[in-house]
């Protein structure tokens, strides 16, 4: 039987012009990769993170899987999805999930291990 499955890695980098120290916001981008590792063609169509501070602060994000495209991705296929976030801290964490379906309508989750946060320089 067809397998759905995905791999997912990410980068982070500092957003020094979003973030507003003096209205304690720190703002970050993140780059995720998505691979379509599984045998089957898969459409990301939804998405849900959660994204919380360093005081455990939490923001719950839900929505489609990119704004105005839902991509399809064969067999080996990869996409980036790239957005931002603004926390209440110079660190945090990020985690959540894409929503995806196959041709065979079988809806499953392609989950994005927790991630860190942070300005380089607020870890030395």
């Amino acid at each position: 039987m067809p397998t759905p499955r995905f791999s997912c890695s990410v980068s982070v980098q500092a957003l020094p012009e979003q973030t507003h120290l003096e209205q304690g916001l720190y703002a970050f981008s993140y780059t995720i990769t998505i691979e379509n590792t599984g045998d089957v063609l898969s459409q990301l169509i939804g998405r849900h993170w959660e994204i919380t501070d360093a005081r455990g602060q939490v923001q719950v994000v839900d929505g489609l899987a990119v704004v105005g495209h839902q991509p399809v991705l064969a067999p080996g296929q990869s996409f980036q999805y790239s957005s931002w976030a603004q926390i209440g801290t110079p660190q945090g964490t990020m985690r959540g999930r894409f929503l995806c379906v196959t041709e065979a309508c079988e809806v499953f989750h392609a989950d994005v291990d927790e991630f860190l946060l942070a300005d380089s320089a607020s870890l030395h």
